[in-house]
């Protein structure tokens, strides 16, 4: 497994392999072809970015088991996908911003992402993993009562794309099994969701092939698998929440109302 991490450092942005607190330096592309510089860098020593720039991000809606039947919802026979725009993306370790157009709830939603490595249209599900690069950690942070607000038109993109409402990080891990993974989120020290990627309805290889004959995806595009039971708003006046992946890390952002 190998954990890739973006990267400031006196003012440049660089990127690496992470191994405990040290970062080794890479030139190139990070997906299409990176070579190690023989340079390091401390993590301490570093402010770190957004492991990625995606083009899009492809987030879903009722992938999971356990909140379909919670919501009592049927198995949909395709995937419900969104998008969520570019300027929605930030790192770990940033804040989430209130929209100054909004003072509703805010609602956290811990996720597992999918970073595409490689060109992929109309692929199919056996061969879907081969287009893959990593895996990231995901908040798909959403302004939950814009989202029916307007009985003619749900705004599903409009809801989930203001500025900070797309954490990513802190890293890309490569060369695990995305289906042996656990996804928690932790408000304020107290853990709201624990849940198996197993309990997925449509695997990272189902949802790769059938987004795929959707819409083209590009490298470095991130498919935000959807998020299970658990899901909460933030109510305190400073909030600190965090989506852990052992074997990914800890995505921490901070809220304040």
């Amino acid at each position: 497994m190998t954990l890739w991490i973006r990267y400031e450092h006196q003012g440049a942005e660089g990127f690496g392999t992470l191994d405990g607190e040290t970062i080794t330096v890479h030139s190139g592309d990070m997906i299409a072809g990176a070579a190690a510089t023989g340079e390091t860098v401390n993590l301490s020593d570093v402010t770190v970015l957004a492991p990625i720039k995606p083009g899009k991000m492809v987030a879903l809606w009722n992938n999971y088991n356990t909140m379909r039947e919670k919501m009592g919802g049927e198995r949909p026979e395709e995937p419900l996908w969104f998008i969520k725009t570019n300027n929605s993306i930030t790192a770990t370790e940033t804040a989430i911003e209130r929209p100054a157009s909004y003072d509703g709830k805010v609602v956290y939603e811990g996720e597992l992402g999918i970073v595409i490595g490689k060109r992929c249209k109309n692929v199919g599900e056996a061969e879907a993993l081969d287009y893959v690069f990593g895996y990231t950690c995901v908040n798909d942070v959403t302004a939950a009562e814009i989202l029916k607000r307007d009985g003619t038109f749900d705004q599903w993109t409009r809801s989930k794309s203001f500025d900070t409402f797309g954490p990513l990080g802190p890293v890309i891990a490569t060369g695990l099994d995305p289906m042996k993974l656990t996804v928690k989120t932790i408000l304020n020290g107290d853990e709201r969701q624990n849940y198996p990627v197993s309990d997925m309805l449509r695997t990272p290889a189902k949802l790769v092939s059938e987004i795929s004959h959707d819409v083209t995806l590009e490298p470095g595009d991130v498919i935000a698998c959807g998020t299970n039971v658990g899901v909460g708003t933030m109510k305190e006046p400073s909030n600190t929440v965090e989506i852990v992946i052992d074997g990914i890390g800890t995505l921490r952002n901070t809220f304040n109302n």
